[in-house]
């Protein structure tokens, strides 16, 4: 016998005599609350000295404990708590454990688990009176027996009644039953009722305990008996959980999950849904009594004799000989052996990742029960291991039966049994029969490695088996060493087996065999996943297959693949294009003269330079061919090419037959590699469908500028087909607007007939689409857009009119869209329409062309301007354009000039009048009017006597003398509107003063002269700088300042708080500065109501 270098596991730490002989039973480890309030449990939970030796109080359950004491004894308020977790996951445990704690109050048994947890308490136990609702035990008809307080039986059905006889025994009955009867009730009594039942054990001075458990269980079976039971148990939990909120050291602890998975179907989640949000209401945060952390404790504790496991940290000389041969296979585990040590040592004798696989994997499969799981299926493992496995962990090798037997061990056959229980696309997987031989070739292969002595092949299969679950689940290859590196095999000889394993196994997942790298000496490396699956395969069927396809049954699946290749249609919606997909016949695409792609099917298929008689009929035809199109144009048709056609249905015969003959194999165990093969040529031959399909559309069908019908190729590449059709040249498409000048009469559309001046909008826009010369206009707004752009330009005149036959006209403006979507709306040419309206921004100098030579114009040059035979000549980049002006009748000039006056747009002079942004009197402009650009700004210190002397006398002017005087410099009689403005800024900035005679300002000119002005008597210094900040700035600190109106410091208080969110985390500080003045000393009456103004913004801001 090989000498090791470690002690086995089961060398270090003890099994009870129970579990080694087989005298444990499995069913132990579901534990049973209602036996032990009925007294007739297992020992192991009905005696409290049994029950405590076993019982590991995680921290979660001291907390529970210590919760719910210190409710029972009125010292906190956490009245209800729900227990979470699926099932199995130590939740009925938790209940036995709060129920002797505090049932029995100071005659528990002395024991380490017990001083712990009435340590973490902090008080002493305070007994209560305990009523237990033991859902899974409650017959929906026939209720159950249940005890009193005083001992006696009976047997209730309802959970209310159930509660209160144990609780109050017949006066409890009697308090809930509407006559007062010791007799059930079937409603569920309100919240009084059952505070008055809660008030006993108090008034005898007890607390009540209520523990709830399988809530579910019976839920689910009494709503499938009658439907409006879901109700009445939710308002007994809504008024039970009110009620033990109310009562002084009343505690509800409840488990509401059913221990059996099929409950939680639908309706069992539905229901589950409805009373958690129910228990939330009153309850404190949910507990879960065991967490992963705490599973290697848990058990140590079931498992093991006390005195082997009692000091933990004698396991640590058995941790560094495990993580040696760990170590030499896993370069993280080598760089942090300190963490590592800790983590085996607090799993020790257990492999850490062996229970991790557990947790994170097999709990996500319904027929396996959390901590209960797992304490049934190693407790069948270890028992049989400890007689033969000789590894210092307990890792996936105490799963495989014993070496001189080749059948499963009883440990592995119940986790078989889960497995084969889920579904995976509708079938199970016999996995017993695939472990089997699996485990087999490993056993064949282990054998020629000889330094593989501790049966690591075969616990590699039984570990990727562990990780597969559920299926599709798959482990690492460090997953892998890590379970296995504990035995201290040789590196090199177990890669090589393992090698040998995924070349040889009939069921490892093939996709990531193949995905492994290739090593220096050109031979694959080991698969970096491996997975245990079901994926059925085989090909040498296939060709017997083919010839035993309809044809029919092609063409059908060639037009469902057809519909399905996106690619043939991408991009043509969202450029503008109606798109049809195989439709059946011409009428199916729409003689509206909108823009239409289809792809027609295969009997539409043809050559280049010979279109089809189908692809022909949809584009000459609509309903009938007694129907003729109008909108031909408007029509482009893909078709696939006769030989296209014919390789498409080759790949999708290819496809169908690997279809079938995965299919003829499907339920049969077959070689797994020879599998991936199968699906790898079912995949490859369906993904080459598409691909096909869109080769074989390369003939486009249109009509060509000759008006013919045409059919020519192009070379489909990775761009979309719609896209490689519309860059086709030969296609004549166009996806942007055309110029405007290109519809002109004389364009190279010739749209127009001979002395045509004016057509309909909506015929210029069908045009495109109808007649072939034109190019073909993915949409038709471009077109429109075309006319619209035109009429902002001057080369059209749109025309509305109205249904009073009044007009409006559009020229160099917007067009409205009332008017865009009037059908009568039309096109004129310039030179022949007769404008309406005209905008007078369009008066302003240089944006008529050739209306401004000079810098002046008179009404006369308007007249003439807009007489309808002017021609102006628009400069375009190299070249000279002559642009016809409509015609203006007289009347709309004058009001268009009126309104550019009023407007500031021009400044009308004509003798003394001076006129701008103003009203324009009555009977101007004349002949003699000048129009020109408004005049350039008046500085104000242009006002001072200074530079302007001739305005003032001894000091002083009046608003008039300035603006004559200004004139007078200028050469020409200013606006008012610009004297106003200069006197202004003048007064702003103190360089001149309104005497104490003057009259009021602002005002209009007629009123000028009785404005009089004066030099400042003395000149007052600024007595503050520009405002600057008040401290010194910090560095980094940035300052922003300006003079601000009252209107701006309204903006600034609008934007505050996004000035404030905008520099949160900063320090955001404004200085204010107030200055109040005037023509003379500002009153103290006015001082006085700013500052009690200011007193409301902020204390010491003051006027002084």
């Amino acid at each position: 016998m090989t000498k090791l270098n470690w002690t086995p596991w089961h060398k270090v730490v003890e099994l009870r005599d129970d579990l080694k002989s087989g005298e444990l039973s499995l069913s132990i480890f579901a534990a049973d609350l209602y036996d032990v309030v009925m007294g007739r449990a297992k020992p192991v939970y009905q005696n409290a000295e049994d029950f405590f030796a076993l019982t590991y109080p995680t921290f979660n359950l001291r907390e529970l404990a210590k919760d719910v004491g210190l409710r029972l004894a009125n010292k906190n308020d956490k009245a209800v708590r729900q227990l979470t977790l699926t099932y199995g996951g130590g939740k009925t445990h938790a209940l036995i454990l709060l129920y002797h704690l505090f049932r029995d109050g100071g005659a528990l048994p002395d024991l380490p688990s017990v001083r712990e947890i009435k340590s973490h308490i902090g008080i002493d136990l305070p007994r209560a009176r305990v009523a237990v609702l033991p859902f899974d035990k409650i017959d929906v008809e026939s209720g159950l027996d249940i005890r009193g307080p005083n001992g006696s039986e009976r047997r209730l059905k309802q959970p209310w009644s159930i509660l209160a006889y144990q609780i109050a025994g017949d006066e409890g009955l009697k308090i809930l039953h509407p006559d007062g009867k010791a007799e059930e009730r079937d409603s569920a009594p309100a919240q009084p009722l059952l505070e008055d039942v809660l008030r006993i054990p108090l008034n005898q001075g007890l607390p009540t305990l209520i523990l709830m458990d399988e809530v579910l269980m019976y839920a689910r079976e009494k709503v499938r008996l009658d439907e409006g039971a879901a109700n009445t148990l939710a308002n007994f939990f809504q008024y039970l959980t009110q009620a033990v909120t109310k009562i002084d050291g009343c505690t509800l602890v409840a488990s509401l999950l059913a221990a059996d998975p099929a409950k939680n179907d639908t309706i069992g989640k539905q229901l589950t849904a409805e009373f958690q949000t129910i228990f939330r209401r009153e309850q404190e945060e949910a507990v879960q009594p065991v967490t992963k952390e705490d599973v290697p404790e848990v058990l140590r504790r079931r498992f093991f004799k006390p005195h082997s496991i009692e000091k933990l940290e004698l396991f640590h000389e058995h941790v560094v000989a495990a993580l040696e041969g760990i170590a030499n296979l896993d370069e993280q585990t080598n760089r942090d052996r300190k963490s590592a040590e800790k983590r085996f040592l607090n799993s020790y004798p257990f492999h850490p990742d062996l229970t991790e696989v557990f947790y994170s994997k097999w709990t996500s499969l319904d027929g396996f029960q959390r901590t209960r799981g797992v304490l049934r299926t190693f407790s069948l493992a270890l028992r049989n291991a400890c007689n033969w496995d000789t590894a210092p962990l307990i890792s996936a090798g105490v799963f495989l039966g014993a070496p001189s037997q080749a059948v499963i061990s009883e440990a592995a056959g119940e986790l078989i049994s889960v497995a084969q229980s889920e579904e995976y696309e509708g079938k199970t997987q016999d996995w017993r029969a695939i472990l089997e031989g699996e485990i087999e070739k490993a056993r064949r292969i282990q054998d020629e490695f000889p330094n593989l002595k501790h049966r690591e092949c075969e616990a590699a299969v039984f570990a990727t088996f562990l990780h597969s679950q559920p299926l599709g689940q798959k482990a690492s290859t460090r997953d892998l060493l890590l379970l296995l590196g504990h035995t201290r095999p040789d590196r090199i000889e177990l890669e090589k087996a393992l090698k040998r394993w995924s070349e040889e196994s009939w069921w490892l997942d093939d996709e990531a065999i193949e995905d492994a790298e290739v090593g220096p000496d050109g031979q694959k490396m080991l698969p970096k996943t491996w997975k245990l699956g079901m994926r059925p395969n085989l090909k040498q069927m296939h060709n017997d297959e083919l010839h035993r396809i309809d044809d029919s049954l092609v063409e059908l699946r060639l037009e469902e693949e057809i519909r399905a290749c996106k690619k043939l249609t991408e991009g043509a919606s969202a450029a503008g294009a109606r798109v049809h997909t195989l439709p059946e016949r011409p009428r199916d695409i729409e003689d509206d003269g909108e823009f239409h792609f289809a792809i027609l099917g295969p009997s539409a298929a043809c050559r280049p330079g010979q279109p089809s008689d189908e692809a022909k009929r949809f584009i000459n035809e609509t309903t009938g061919s007694d129907r003729p199109r109008i909108y031909r144009n408007a029509v482009v048709l893909a078709v696939p090419s006769l030989d296209g056609i014919d390789a498409a249905k080759s790949a999708i015969k290819d496809y169908l037959a690997w279809s079938a003959v995965q299919s003829s194999l499907s339920g049969k165990n077959i070689d797994p590699i020879r599998k991936a093969t199968l699906q790898k040529h079912v995949d490859d031959s369906k993904k080459r469908i598409p691909g096909v399909i869109r080769q074989a559309y390369c003939v486009v069908v249109t009509v060509s500028e000759k008006n013919e019908i045409e059919a020519f190729k192009v070379n489909v590449g990775d761009d979309p087909l719609f896209t490689t059709i519309k860059e086709d040249p030969k296609s004549r498409i166009q996806e942007t607007a055309i110029t405007a000048e290109a519809l002109l009469p004389e364009g190279p559309y010739d749209l127009w007939r001979e002395d045509e001046t004016s057509r309909r909008v909506k015929d210029l826009v069908g045009a495109f689409a109808q007649f072939p010369q034109l190019p073909k206009m993915l949409n038709k707004k471009a077109i429109l857009d075309t006319l619209v752009n035109g009429c902002k330009s001057g080369t059209f005149v749109l025309v509305q009119v109205r249904p009073d036959r009044s007009r409006r006209t559009f020229w160099r403006e917007d067009v409205d869209e009332a008017a865009l979507s009037d059908p009568a709306l039309e096109v004129m040419l310039p030179e022949a329409a007769t404008l309406e309206s005209l905008d007078y921004r369009l008066l302003a100098p240089n944006v008529l062309p050739s209306l401004w030579k000079s810098n002046e114009i008179r009404l006369a040059d308007l007249r003439n301007y807009f007489s309808g035979s002017f021609v102006a000549n628009v400069r375009f980049d190299n070249y000279e354009e002559p642009v016809h002006i409509p015609k203006v009748d007289e009347a709309v000039i004058v009001e268009t000039v009126r309104e550019a006056v009023k407007n500031g747009v021009l400044w009308l002079t004509d003798g003394s009048a001076s006129l701008l942004s103003e009203e324009v009197p009555t009977g101007f402009p004349t002949e003699n009017s000048v129009l020109q650009a408004p005049p350039e700004p008046v500085s104000a210190l242009e006002i001072v006597p200074d530079n302007l002397p001739n305005a003032w006398s001894d000091g002083t002017a009046t608003a008039l003398t300035i603006a004559s005087a200004l004139s007078s410099v200028k050469g020409k009689t200013l606006p008012w509107i610009t004297v106003r403005k200069a006197i202004d800024d003048a007064l702003k900035m103190h360089l001149v003063e309104r005497s104490e005679d003057s009259g009021p300002w602002p005002c209009e000119f007629s009123e000028a002269a009785s404005v009089t002005l004066r030099v400042p008597s003395q000149v007052v210094p600024q007595e503050n700088p520009p405002v600057q900040p008040t401290q010194p700035v910090a560095p980094g600190t940035l300052v922003a300042q300006a003079k601000l109106r009252p209107d701006e410091i309204q903006n600034l208080a609008e934007c505050m708080g996004d000035l404030i969110k905008a520099t949160a985390g900063l320090e955001l500080k404004f200085h204010v500065r107030i200055e109040l003045g005037g023509d003379g000393e500002v009153k103290d009456e006015t001082v006085h109501k700013v500052n009690d103004l200011l007193a409301n913004v902020a204390d010491g801001l003051q006027l002084e």
